[in-house]
């Protein structure tokens, strides 16, 4: 089961736009300095792609070799989660959850593609003037541009009834079967299962910039530079620690939690990661840099440069980690279960 991918993500243009447009934010030329995710995607920075919602880097220099917008992925595809729709252009975010995909277009409508086992990938009629996304185990979310939350799939739990209530929200994630929003005020909402504690927001927790939801637990970036973690508290199949946050971590500026690790972005452009490593998915490829974007998947870490490549390391059994060759102009990117997704813009 998938978990939630950042802000959303874990983004791409259309012809001559850069990142940032589809919340109505200033193309920047050359590229731009991350600064703390969390606000929805209404800035023209770097955001986090966090295990489920759309991510970002603002960079532009706009020849016109592919369609801007184009979506790659790779992969496992065994409900077809990595089949992008022909014709697919002017993608703006894109989101993975286990099994199958979604992507925000510059027009506010979103395309899914994969498995449809609980309905994941039929998209409501209704789901238009969107601004962000995020897709959970079997479930996606999506936040309009009046701060409302729609979802489909899923809903076991409530993690797509519950949704429905909010408001005056500026951020999503979802992950495994629950949900978290970030109100325009900094504080956390959390709906969906709890078996774990995933949904159980720390009293007093406030001064939130950016929420990750993980399988079974939730992450969230204040804005200090903090890290604060909850939930994770019966695991029975392993002691993942993904709630241990490193002791002196500081200066983050997004994080994106994965089944049962997390990465962290750090001001500076370096990553830290914590959690289980049985796969290599928490160590950090030794002098790895200039870092705008992070996604944690199931047993693998993506990270994104300024210079629009990916970096992949951790499990590759589905070859999650095996980059389409020639693989470049990248401006998102997200992790699922065991696939990746990036939007590719213009060189």
């Amino acid at each position: 089961m998938t978990a939630g991918r950042g802000v959303a993500s874990r983004i791409g243009r259309s012809a001559m736009l850069c990142a940032g447009l589809i919340l109505g934010a200033a193309c920047s030329s050359g590229g731009a300095t991350p600064t703390p995710a969390g606000s929805g995607g209404s800035s023209p920075v770097a955001t986090i792609a966090a295990p489920a919602t759309a991510t970002a880097i603002a960079s532009c220099a706009c020849a016109t070799p592919v369609p801007s917008g184009t979506v790659v992925a790779w992969g496992d595809d065994s409900s077809g989660q990595t089949d992008v729709p022909a014709g697919l252009t002017g993608v703006v975010a894109v989101t993975a959850g286990d099994e199958f995909s979604v992507a925000l277009k510059s027009d506010g409508t979103v395309v899914a593609w994969g498995a449809n086992d609980v309905g994941e990938t039929s998209v409501p009629a209704g789901a238009n003037l969107i601004k962000a996304i995020s897709a959970g185990s079997a479930f996606a979310l999506a936040l309009t541009s009046t701060g409302e939350v729609i979802g489909w799939g899923d809903d076991t739990y409530g993690q797509v009834t519950a949704a429905a209530k909010l408001t005056s929200v500026v951020q999503i994630s979802a992950a495994g079967s629950h949900g978290l929003a970030l109100e325009s005020d900094g504080t956390v909402v959390a709906w969906g299962g709890n078996a774990n504690g995933e949904t159980d927001v720390p009293a007093g927790l406030k001064d939130v910039v950016q929420v990750s939801a993980g399988y079974d637990f939730s992450l969230a970036v204040k804005s200090d530079g903090t890290v604060v973690a909850w939930g994770d508290k019966t695991v029975t199949d392993q002691p993942s620690g993904v709630t241990n946050v490193p002791a002196g971590l500081a200066g983050v500026s997004g994080v994106s939690a994965g089944y049962y690790h997390n990465l962290a972005l750090k001001s500076a452009g370096t990553v830290v990661a914590w959690g289980t490593n049985d796969s290599g998915q928490t160590t950090v490829p030794a002098g790895l840099g200039n870092v705008v974007a992070v996604a944690a998947g199931g047993n693998f870490s993506l990270a994104l440069r300024s210079d629009r490549t990916v970096v992949a390391w951790g499990g590759n059994d589905s070859g999650q980690t095996t980059l389409p060759a020639g693989l470049s102009n990248v401006i998102a990117i997200d992790a699922g279960g065991s696939h990746g997704l990036a939007v590719v813009g213009h060189p």
